[in-house]
């Protein structure tokens, strides 16, 4: 890369800018931390904020280079080998320290020690590495993966793995024995007894993995807007790590809308996302996901403008998100990786990112962009016309809650038709400008979703699921969730289990009120 192209690249996991040479001790946690990870290169003569090439003076050049090779060689174990090199920008003298990725990890400060000198690159920071990123470095040295550790605490006969068994049988049609345990890997022999990986609890519906890997889950929420806060919807996915993509997969197309084009005579369905592409991204998440890393699980976040993807671990450092067509393959989990490819998870290796690639040509107004967030992979697919096209849903609502409201309002309840006005009113006043009022009456006599969602609920209470099936739904859309939330808000529909609203077991019911709100919509009213 360019000198000029590098300079309008912001500091990160392999980027680092220096105005003058370093002191010692920070020198020496980059390089480091360059060595624990994916390598870096670390300019000198370059100030950050705000960028600009300083450079370093010409004679002072080989007295850099030869304080730099001393420091790591006295400081820093095992041996770090970098490459210093000098290049003349526009006259200025520039210091480039390139750092491989080590071969022979952990790296840390001779004079610290092991525990209090390993460091990782985290963004564009150093930070001291913990016990589990220091013993994961140790396995990468030995090339062990952590799903293929045995775990001695219980025997592999004595795993309940009974919806794991069905779901591979069913899938490969292959018997599920234990020379096929063998054959993948998911269970070991140590002193001629035979114990299952990690890999196998996590696959298992046994006790042991809620206590080993507790964080081993998948955690959804659907949130109201654009910024973490309300919650439309919540779901915990703590099922088998094979049963566990499907699940998140179901929860994000449930709350985002699928539209009809035509072309020509036919109809054409297309979801507002590039649903292929977030299908890959999510299995990625749970196969390449650090196992190792307590207290941290995989989250999925749809607001009204996005959809977010955060997997704990960093992304491979043979692997570049910018270059999704580059075909590239990395296992991070190697015991499960082959398992997920048996059960058809993963199609091909190094097919994942092609086929987002080619799914995100689909989808002009989407677009993907990553980051790594602490120690964690987080995608986003953003939807870039939002601003622009922002539906007023309040508006929405407000126009249907107007045309249903005017018939009640004319027959004389006088309480009920004070409260119902007073809370338009004050709706309008807050959101609405009077060209919108005028709109709103030019649309008084539309037929109102109100009415339509009200009417399932007339004889027995109905769940979400429910409502939406009689509705004609293939699933339950964010707008249903939105007008839910209004008629409750309203006192015209209420939960039967009023302490829990999220039980898997909530319905929905018609109160007195909203009965004879009904009622009298359909019997019909006066002009005011």
């Amino acid at each position: 890369m360019k000198i000029n192209d590098i300079i309008n690249q912001p500091e990160g996991r392999k980027i680092e800018f220096k105005e003058a040479l370093p002191k010692k001790s920070e020198l020496n946690k980059t390089i480091v931390a360059f060595a624990n990870d994916a390598g870096g290169q670390l300019f000198i003569g370059i100030k950050d904020n705000p960028r600009k090439v300083i450079g370093v003076d010409e004679d002072r050049l080989i007295n850099i280079e030869e304080e730099i090779s001393s420091s790591i060689h006295d400081n820093c174990f095992p041996v770090i080998l970098p490459d210093i090199v000098f290049f003349n920008h526009h006259g200025k003298h520039i210091v480039v320290v390139n750092v491989y990725k080590g071969s022979n990890p952990p790296y840390y400060i001779k004079s610290k020690g092991k525990i209090n000198g390993t460091f990782i690159r985290v963004g564009s920071t150093n930070r001291l590495a913990n016990n589990d990123i220091i013993e994961e470095l140790e396995r990468q040295k030995q090339n062990i993966s952590f799903d293929s550790l045995a775990v001695h605490t219980k025997r592999f006969t004595d795993l309940e793995l009974s919806s794991f068994r069905k779901h591979f049988e069913d899938i490969t049609g292959e018997k599920v024995t234990e020379t096929i345990f063998e054959k993948l890997n998911l269970i070991t022999r140590d002193q001629n007894k035979k114990f299952p990986t990690n890999a196998l609890v996590l696959l298992s519906n046994d006790k042991l993995k809620n206590e080993l890997f507790p964080y081993s889950k998948i955690e959804c929420a659907r949130f109201k807007g654009t910024t973490p806060g309300n919650f439309i919807d919540q779901k915990t996915i703590n099922v088998s790590l094979s049963f566990q993509p499907e699940e998140a997969y179901k929860f994000i197309l449930r709350h985002i809308s699928q539209g009809s084009t035509y072309e020509g005579v036919y109809r054409k369905d297309r979801w507002e996302y590039p649903v292929i592409a977030i299908r890959e991204v999510i299995r990625n998440a749970v196969i390449h996901r650090d196992y190792s890393l307590r207290g941290k699980d995989i989250k999925v976040a749809v607001f009204d403008d996005k959809i977010e993807i955060t997997s704990p671990g960093k992304l491979m450092p043979t692997v570049d998100f910018n270059d999704l067509e580059a075909g590239q393959s990395d296992i991070k989990n190697k015991t499960l990786a082959p398992v997920f490819k048996k059960l058809g998870i993963i199609e091909q290796w190094g097919n994942g990112l092609q086929l987002i690639a080619e799914e995100l040509k689909k989808y002009p107004e989407i677009e993907m962009q990553w980051s790594e967030p602490g120690i964690g992979f987080r995608v986003v697919f953003l939807k870039t016309d939002y601003a622009r096209k922002r539906p007023d849903t309040d508006d929405n609502w407000l126009q249907e809650l107007q045309q249903e409201l005017k018939d009640w309002l004319d027959q004389g309840i006088e309480k009920e038709k004070q409260e119902i006005r007073q809370e338009i009113k004050q709706e309008l006043q807050q959101e609405l400008q009077q060209e919108l009022q005028q709109e709103l009456q030019q649309e008084l006599q539309q037929e109102s979703l109100f009415s339509l969602i009200l009417s399932t609920m007339l004889n027995s209470p109905k769940s979400r699921k429910e409502i939406s099936t009689e509705l004609g739904q293939k699933s339950i859309s964010g707008r249903l969730n939105e007008v839910l939330a209004k008629l409750h808000k309203l006192n015209l529909i209420e939960w039967i289990i009023k302490d829990k609203p999220n039980s898997p077991k909530q319905k929905f019911k018609l109160t007195k009120r909203g009965l004879a709100f009904y009622v009298l919509i359909k019997n019909g009213g006066g002009d005011e």
